[in-house]
């Protein structure tokens, strides 16, 4: 288990409000933001071969329209973040077969990944050791039978902070392989022909941008093996059917897709799969599926704020051509409603735990707080003590830019009169806490003993104890937020939650029937062993706990 011996470090779960790892995304982010167009690898991969694959029993990368077997295909998206989730549903993948309530479902004949396959950004180091490594020790070799089973691959947001560098290194080469999995997509979008006239399109929309020329026209010349009936299940990298109902805009480009592409063939899109966010949904009517599942090892996103109904393409879009709007209704999701609300609460405990260094930098705000106010009402004399006498108007406007801004991240859509105002209203309750130091402060004799002793005290013991009282405000205004649909993410993000994982089994029978099964993981494994005796394919490790597999939802049956 050493990582000597295993060719990977085994890394635990991001601290998503870690102080150096917010200042290292935010400028990321920023860059991409900035830099995205310049840095667009998907106009270079016109230079690579615009392959078109097939997955066929009986039938390798051919287009036999004669084909009438069936298949098994898995789907999983946002892994990669520490091990213990990732591995566990890595696990689960490599079986070759699972027995969820009372069915067996074989393992898949090919492995589908929605996006974000690393956290928290991309390199070749965080590859290796959040995903690669994991996956390659679940299974390291083909099965013995020698159907050896494929993985593609499409980029989410944090795939691309490095230009999709170090993605399009390890997925799109020839002959590639991660473990037992063979890799050979040729870009970062791909489309498979399906048995029973069922296609699989994978779009790549760079950072919520265009689709680029060279991706269109490929998507075109596979659009034209499409026939009058055939069926299309649509990957996208995030749900834009949700984001929707914050940016009406987020839905245009799929829309586009749809109607310029799939559309003319007289084929239909017959469900849209989508990771990013961390949950299973699903949203339904008679002709059409659209499935949220982000449950491959990140962090455990909610689903109590997910609106009952949406309507996709959005009515109010500035778009002048669309199709015409549909309405969707919330039929399942996992975990439910009411488990997410409960979990929500439980912010208070977790968020210290699971971000000490957030909890020391909120302690070292209010030290500054508590420099600023006593030097306020009091006279401070002494060279050294001049020295950390601080401005209080100064710090005041520093905790509210920074509570305003922490009420508006890059995912809050349209900034609105909520997000000022609870911004506002969480600096003041960071201020009011403040005040309430430092009259505890000078009420107690700590403040009167020789400089430099109080700055001792301050830093070993009020700045600890301040930032732990300061970070169950936090927690409660990230509670209070998100009953505004504000800071939602980082509530959750905040907790860290390993648990409620799933990734989706897909089962295409002989008379064309395709059947989804959500599969849902309780609790996710937490101690390991080390399988050094077991064959060549079978996992290195194993979890000494078994884990249980459940139906997150009822099979989706599609005809």
């Amino acid at each position: 288990m050493r990582p000597e011996q295993l060719g990977f470090t085994p890394r635990p779960g991001v601290p998503w409000l870690s102080p150096t790892l917010l200042a290292g995304t935010a400028v990321r982010v920023v860059l991409a933001n900035l830099f995205g167009a310049y840095l667009d690898k998907r106009e270079l991969q016109n230079s690579l071969p615009a392959q078109i694959f097939f997955e066929r029993v009986g039938e390798t990368d051919t287009d036999e329209e004669t084909d009438t077997g069936e298949l098994w295909l898995d789907y999983v998206a946002d892994l990669g973040d520490g091990f213990n989730a990732t591995y566990s549903i890595a696990y689960l993948l490599a079986q070759p077969q699972l027995t969820v309530d009372g069915e067996t479902l074989p393992r898949g004949r090919a492995l589908v990944m929605g996006g974000d396959q690393v956290y928290p950004t991309a390199s070749g180091q965080q590859y290796e050791d959040r995903f690669k490594g994991p996956y390659e020790a679940a299974l390291p070799l083909p099965p013995p039978n020698g159907d050896r089973p494929t993985m593609y691959a499409l980029p989410g947001n944090h795939d691309w902070y490095d230009g999709l560098t170090a993605f399009l290194r390890l997925f799109a080469r020839a002959r590639g392989k991660v473990g037992g999995w063979r890799t050979h997509q040729t870009r970062s979008y791909f489309a498979i022909g399906l048995p029973h006239r069922w296609w699989l399109f994978a779009i790549d929309a760079q950072l919520d941008a265009y689709i680029d020329d060279p991706q269109l026209r490929y998507f075109r010349d596979a659009a034209k093996k499409l026939r009058p009936g055939d069926r299309v299940i649509l990957c996208l990298p995030n749900p834009t059917w949700v984001e929707a109902t914050r940016d009406p805009h987020a839905y245009d480009t799929v829309d586009y897709f749809i109607r310029t592409i799939i559309d003319p063939t007289r084929a239909h899109v017959r469900v849209m799969l989508s990771g990013d966010l961390h949950h299973y949904a699903r949203y339904t009517r008679p002709d059409r599926e659209l499935i949220t599942c982000g449950g491959g090892g990140a962090y455990l996103y909610a689903t109590h704020r997910l609106p009952e109904r949406i309507d996709a393409p959005p009515k109010t879009t500035l778009v002048r051509t669309k199709s015409r709007s549909e309405e969707y209704r919330l039929a399942a999701t996992y975990p439910t409603k009411s488990r997410s609300r409960l979990l929500a609460a439980g912010v208070f405990g977790r968020l210290p735990l699971r971000n000490p260094g957030f909890v020391g930098l909120l302690g070292a705000l209010h030290l500054l707080l508590l420099f600023a106010f006593t030097g306020a009402v009091q006279r401070m004399s002494g060279p050294e003590q001049r020295l950390f006498t601080i401005p209080l108007v100064g710090i005041a406007l520093l905790v509210l830019g920074a509570t305003v801004g922490f009420a508006m991240p890059p995912t809050a859509g349209t900034r609105q009169l909520r997000h000022w105002l609870l911004g506002l209203g969480h600096g003041a309750a960071q201020l009011a806490l403040g005040v309430l130091g430092a009259w505890a402060w000078l009420a107690l004799p700590a403040h009167d003993l020789r400089w430099p002793l109080p700055l001792i005290v301050g830093v070993l013991v009020y700045a600890p104890l301040s930032g732990l009282v300061s970070s169950q405000v936090v927690a409660a205004y990230l509670l209070v937020a998100s009953a505004f649909d504000v800071n939602v993410n980082e509530l959750f993000a905040a907790q860290g939650i390993v648990d409620y994982k799933s990734f989706l089994r897909l089962h295409l029978d002989a008379d064309g029937t395709l059947t989804i099964y959500p599969i849902a993981v309780a609790r996710v494994g937490r101690r390991w062993r080390a399988t050094p005796e077991a064959p060549a394919e079978k996992p290195w490790i194993e979890p000494v706990d078994p884990l249980s597999v459940h139906l997150a939802d009822k099979p989706i049956r599609l005809r």
